[in-house]
C-alpha cells in the first residue's frame, strides 16, 4: 500500500523530487545525494528564471496596455465630436458670399470660422488628424466606398469625391472616409 503523503487529491501517485528520490534510493551514498541536490538546484534555478521572464513579459504587456489606454482614451468622445465638426463645416460652406460680406453677419461668420479653427486645433492637440482621400486609390482600411461614378477623367478605383472626411487618432483609424469611386465609363 502506498504512503498517503505520496498521493494527491485525485488518488494518483505523485512524482518524487530528485532530492527525495536520492534519499529513498541511496541515502547512504553522498555522491548520489549531492548529484540529486545539484539537479534540484538547477531545476529551481530554471523555474525561477522562467518565472522572472514571465513576470517581465506581464509587466511589459501591462505598460503597453496602459500607454494605449492613455493614447486612445479620447476615441469615443472624438467620434462623437466629429459629427459636430462636420456640421460646423457644412454650415460654413452654405453661407453665401453676399452674407459673408454683409456687416450684420460678418461677426457671426468670423465666430463660426474661429470655432472651426479652434476645434481643429483641439483635434491636433490630441492626435486627431483629418486625412485627404480625393485622388487616391481606394483603400478599404481607410475608405468606405458609398457610390461608383462612371468617368473617363480618373482610373477605375480612384476616389473622385469625398462625401465625409476620414480621421485618424495617433496611428489608428478613427473614422473611415466615405467616398465616391471612379468606375470605367460605359
Amino acid at each position: 500500500m502506498e504512503d498517503m503523503s505520496d498521493v494527491n487529491d485525485e488518488g494518483e501517485a505523485m512524482n518524487e523530487s530528485p532530492a527525495a528520490e536520492a534519499q529513498s534510493h541511496g541515502a547512504d551514498d553522498p555522491q548520489m545525494r549531492i548529484a540529486a541536490l545539484e539537479a534540484a538546484i538547477e531545476t529551481a534555478k530554471q523555474e525561477s528564471l522562467y518565472a522572472m521572464a514571465d513576470t517581465q513579459n506581464v509587466r511589459r504587456r501591462l505598460e503597453k496596455e496602459l500607454q494605449d489606454a492613455r493614447a486612445y482614451a479620447a476615441t469615443a468622445m472624438a467620434r462623437d465630436v466629429l459629427s459636430v465638426a462636420d456640421n460646423l463645416v457644412r454650415a460654413l460652406d452654405t453661407i453665401p458670399v453676399e452674407l459673408r460680406e454683409d456687416e450684420k453677419f460678418k461677426g457671426l461668420v468670423t465666430g463660426l470660422e474661429a470655432t472651426a479653427k479652434e476645434l481643429e486645433s483641439a483635434f491636433r492637440k490630441h492626435g486627431i488628424e483629418k486625412f485627404v482621400s480625393l485622388g487616391e486609390a481606394l483603400d478599404p482600411n481607410r475608405h468606405q466606398a458609398m457610390i461608383e461614378i462612371p468617368t473617363a477623367d480618373a482610373a477605375a478605383g480612384t476616389i473622385v469625391q469625398e462625401l465625409q472626411s476620414g480621421y485618424t487618432i495617433k496611428d489608428r483609424l478613427l473614422r473611415p472616409a466615405l467616398v465616391a469611386v471612379a468606375r470605367a465609363a460605359d
